[in-house]
């Protein structure tokens, strides 16, 4: 049996004051996707404010990450298939669309020799799926690059791609490998040798260490920048990616073919697949040292809309940010045109973010942080299947704890959505005709009293709730047409 248990506030002042408290909290749904070790599959579940499950999806297989909730009220779901061909920490390989019945549309593996989906996804407006991707390459391939030591025993290094598909098909429709962006200064005999610090455009192949020798979460691995989160702007036609053990994200242009991604040219940037921006560790490119680093371990990598307070901004969460608290950051990267600022012989900017919040938050795995319509933030404290969201003032407005008859579960991340963005549901029109009538009436009465509030086209006043007042609204609405 699940519970869903949550805080209560108990405000002295009276039910007044209680209320424009609850009321800073901004009004959307929750969606999650829980999971415990001793689980095989998993359920998503949308979750309006006052921890009523609306609705749920279930799951043959765990999560690789987190999913994502598109305007027809469908869900992408990136999973973990049962055998990976390369394993590590937040493995994936399965990508399915579910409507909201639980149908499958499509549903594609990428789990073969040489590619290995992980962590997570990003759906774009087309239709298509940005996946992250491990791309296996030999011990001898990476020495061949200018890699002075591989210290697993695998002999492999799992480089990193940005992987571009269609629905349905899977079919590969772009693609950028950091293999084509790589700078050494190890062997002048060998590709790419160059001075780190003139080229941050580019990244140091000898950067880190190559997976586990024995231990971690698969045992022997080869994975060696743990690429966790990917988002996209359609404003600018850009790519960003965090990176977990380099303690970096990297900006990349989308705009390109993947001719050009492949080289250093081309793009609105015309940078081609280069890195436009990279922060948070510029020992990696020679411009610092450990002092200089602002990240540790960070998660969850995404800009702030359009519209939204800080839009244009990124945040992230920052799983290891002081004493081994987390911590979330928004930062203003230096933008110019399509190209970032950065003065030569010194490191990218800015040296501090335009916002932080470190309360009671910290989690050693994934972790995440979106900022929400209103300003306030949605945050994810994993290891816990805690969800919370604050204010700009970093005050809890609302928070949320999963628990299980399980030990322990754990949430990738949370994200919520306004009530308005299903495109496809009509207030009022319970059985998906596309009219209001009586017989919205008599589905929406049984509803309620059956207490069944899964369909969110029946709170119509969008208080969170489904009782007669939103039956009159409905009457009325009827009665105007």
């Amino acid at each position: 049996m699940i519970n869903f248990t949550y805080k209560k506030y108990i405000i002295s002042l009276g039910l007044l004051f209680t209320l424009n408290i609850q009321a800073e909290v901004f009004d959307g749904y929750t969606l999650f996707t829980p999971k415990s070790a001793q689980e095989d599959g998993a359920s998503t579940h949308l979750m309006n404010n006052n921890y009523e499950i609306l609705h749920s999806w279930s799951h043959d297989q765990g999560p690789a990450s987190m999913p994502y909730l598109l305007p027809d009220s469908s869900i992408i779901y990136p999973y973990r298939v049962p055998n990976p061909t390369m394993d590590a920490g937040g493995v994936g390989g399965g990508i399915q669309k579910q409507t909201w019945d639980g149908e499958i549309l499509w549903e594609y593996e990428f789990a073969n020799e040489t590619y290995q989906h992980h962590h997570d996804v990003e759906p774009l407006s087309s239709g298509n799926i940005l996946i992250i991707v491990w791309e296996k390459k030999t011990a001898q391939e990476a020495y061949d690059m200018g890699r002075e030591t591989i210290s697993n025993p695998l002999n492999q290094m799992w480089s990193t791609a940005i992987l571009e598909l269609e629905p349905e098909s899977g079919n590969i429709v772009w693609e950028w490998h950091i293999w084509d962006h790589l700078i050494q200064d190890y062997n002048p005999e060998l590709p790419n040798y160059g001075v780190i610090s003139d080229h941050p455009e580019l990244f140091d192949i000898n950067c880190g260490s190559v997976g586990n020798d024995a231990g971690g979460p698969q045992g022997a691995n080869g994975d060696w920048m743990h690429i966790n989160a990917v988002d996209y702007n359609p404003i600018l036609d850009q790519i960003v990616i965090s990176s977990r053990t380099q303690n970096e994200i990297f900006i990349i242009d989308h705009s390109t073919s993947t001719e050009e991604a492949a080289s250093h040219s081309g793009g609105n940037s015309n940078q081609g697949g280069d890195f436009l921006y990279r922060w948070g560790n510029p020992e990696n490119y020679g411009s610092g040292d450990e002092a200089d680093r602002i990240l540790g371990d960070q998660h969850s990598i995404n800009w702030i809309p359009a519209g939204y307070p800080g839009e244009g901004n990124l945040i992230l969460f920052n799983n290891f940010h002081e004493d081994n608290t987390s911590a979330v950051l928004e930062f203003s990267p230096p933008l110019d045109g399509n190209n970032y600022a950065i003065i030569e012989g010194e490191s990218f900017g800015p040296e501090t973010w335009e916002w932080i919040y470190t309360g009671d938050i910290t989690t050693p795995m994934q972790g995440g942080a979106f900022r929400l319509p209103n300003g306030n933030t949605l945050i994810t404290q994993t290891h816990t299947a805690k969800i919370l969201e604050v204010d700009t003032e970093g005050n809890e407005v609302w928070e949320f704890m999963y628990e299980s008859e399980f030990s322990s579960s754990w949430i990738a991340r949370a994200q919520k959505y306004s009530p308005d963005y299903l495109l496809d549901i009509i207030l009022g029109d319970l059985n998906g005709d596309g009219n209001l009538n009586i017989l919205d009436i008599v589905i929406l009465a049984n509803l309620i009293l059956s207490g069944d509030t899964s369909n969110p086209a029946g709170d119509l006043n969008q208080d969170g709730s489904q009782n007669i007042l939103d039956i009159v609204i409905l009457i009325n609405l009827i009665l105007n047409s």
